[in-house]
């Protein structure tokens, strides 16, 4: 998945073969990096109170989820800025860049603006 602050790239269809991991779908490995809206819905999710693996184990507690694309592919990512109660079933969301200490810039989910949840 490539990442930039103005949007993200997903593995999606392609006319050629390329060197990527499978479609969850159908197991094609013909695929291709396509833009992003960065919207999502909730999936599914869980909080992560503990954990010994370095450096997570300052980042808890944290909500560990499963967003759905708008354009259709799922992916892994976190939930952040949405109180543990405010989480709800097909919630939408939108993508947020976190930069970390080596500058990597990777994707995370939170509530729209309009959408915030208290």
């Amino acid at each position: 998945m490539g990442l930039g602050r103005e949007g993200i790239s997903v593995a999606n269809r392609s006319r050629a073969p390329a060197p990527s991991r499978p479609l969850p779908r159908c197991w094609s490995e013909d695929v291709d990096r396509v833009r992003a809206s960065g919207r999502a819905t909730l999936c599914t999710w869980s909080v992560v109170h503990r954990s010994d693996l370095p450096p997570f184990g300052d980042r808890v507690p944290c909500v560990a989820a499963v967003v759905d694309l708008a354009e259709g592919p799922r992916m892994m990512t976190r939930v952040v800025d949405v109180p543990e109660r405010g989480l709800r079933p097909d919630m939408e969301l939108t993508v947020a860049f976190r930069t970390g200490e080596d500058g990597v810039a990777v994707p995370v989910f939170t509530a729209p603006p309009s959408r915030s949840p208290s």
